[in-house]
């Protein structure tokens, strides 16, 4: 226990239920990690079928203990989305 009476496991439960502010937040399967000295590509199967990769700090995958074939969340947070069409 801890000094507000809640146990550490407790703290990790409110931890995994945590609202965010991006709304766009799409299920998916890691499908590929590919780590390099600085960065990792993690690329997600979505739901839906289509394959979206990230790159994200090797340090955060490694925390996150990211591995092939886990359940995860691509959570996608921009200020601008840009449209291009050809002329």
């Amino acid at each position: 226990m801890n000094p507000s009476g809640s146990s550490p496991s407790d703290s990790l439960l409110r931890r995994s239920v945590m609202k965010i502010s991006a709304r766009n937040n799409l299920s998916g399967t890691i499908t590929e990690i590919k780590l390099g000295e600085i960065t990792a590509e993690i690329t997600v199967q979505l739901d839906a079928g289509t394959l979206m990769t990230a790159s994200i700090t090797r340090s955060s995958a490694e925390r996150l203990g990211l591995t092939v074939g886990q359940a995860a969340h691509a959570i996608i947070k921009a200020s601008d989305v840009m449209i291009g069409v050809e002329e």
